[in-house]
């Protein structure tokens, strides 16, 4: 029973992570909102709306361990694993313009909860001060990119009202099932630590993480098949910075967060160093190539091993 909502749970989610950006992107589109924002937007939350809503929901459930864990899991998930997968199909290239922004912005967001974990609890100012980071970041990019000349598209029609129903449908279709595949995959997390003994900061870091990183996993996936690997590594340095400052400051204001002393010592820090160590290679080789990507997915093995014994 514990697998079957467990894994019914990871269903739900990547179905509704799916849905929910399909949907809200479309909604977008045909309102007229621009491409650039609905990149930096919708794009980056929709895909890390299984994070957001699972982090919620353990945090509610009284399982600090697994909402701080699933953040911290999935960005190291994000970098070792799914860039070490998509640098095996073919190398990632860089722009070193972009990376002198995003990777710092990367760093210094890990940074950041980092330093507001070691202070102690996660509570109310921690969550401020994360979302107001958050505000920066898209603020930002909107400066920075909003003179950028848009790829013209042709002239269409203004949408009809019975155009947008399904796209709205969709939308909230998405959220339902991404709020039902939370509860599910909580619960089942929850009851696995105990029927294992094993600590919820582990399950966190592992199980929960890896689930939740799904929608990025399968979008970097399909833009390494399609031969944008750019796209992949855009996906994972945006998810990164939007997992610590939204979903960290999200959960943080929804109820405090006390952060388990071996994720202080152990996790934490090498969330830190995958994340420098991602800019350092983008940087001096201004490309991610497949035996760097090998070294990557050996690293996230040998992590997910040390945490189980």
């Amino acid at each position: 029973m514990t697998f079957a909502m467990i894994i019914a749970g990871l269903a739900f989610l990547l179905a509704g992570g799916e849905a929910l950006v399909h949907g809200s992107v479309a909604v977008a589109t045909r309102l007229g909102i621009s491409p650039l924002m609905i990149g930096l937007t919708l794009v980056g939350f929709g895909t890390s709306a299984p994070e957001l809503f699972t982090s919620v929901q353990a945090a509610l459930a009284g399982s600090s361990g697994i909402a701080v864990g699933n953040i911290v899991g999935s960005n190291i998930a994000n970098i070792l694993l799914i860039l070490g997968l998509v640098a095996l199909f073919m190398p990632i290239a860089t722009q070193r313009t972009a990376l002198i922004r995003d990777g710092a912005l990367l760093v210094g967001s890990a940074l950041l909860f980092s330093a507001l974990c070691y202070a102690g609890q996660l509570g109310i100012m921690a969550g401020t001060v994360l979302l107001a980071g958050l505000a920066g970041y898209l603020l930002l990019l909107w400066t920075q990119e909003r003179h950028k000349p848009e790829t013209s598209q042709p002239e269409t029609a203004a949408p009809s009202q019975d155009a947008l129903l399904p796209s709205v449908a969709f939308t909230i279709g998405g959220i339902a099932l991404v709020m039902l595949g939370a509860r599910f995959l909580v619960s089942g997390a929850i009851d696995l630590a105990r029927i294992w003994g094993t600590p919820e900061s582990v399950i966190g870091l592992t199980i929960v993480a890896i689930g939740t990183s799904l929608p990025e996993l399968a979008t970097s996936i399909v833009a390494a098949i399609r031969k944008q690997p750019d796209v992949a590594f855009g996906n994972v340095v945006g998810s990164n910075i939007f997992n610590v400052l939204a979903i960290g400051g999200t959960t943080a204001l929804v109820t405090p967060l006390t952060v388990p002393p071996d994720m202080l010592t152990f996790d934490i820090p090498i969330m830190i160093a995958v994340s420098f160590a991602l800019v350092i290679v983008a940087w001096t080789g201004s490309r991610i190539v497949r035996l760097e990507g090998a070294f990557l997915l050996a690293g996230f093995g040998i992590h997910q091993l040390l945490l189980w014994t």
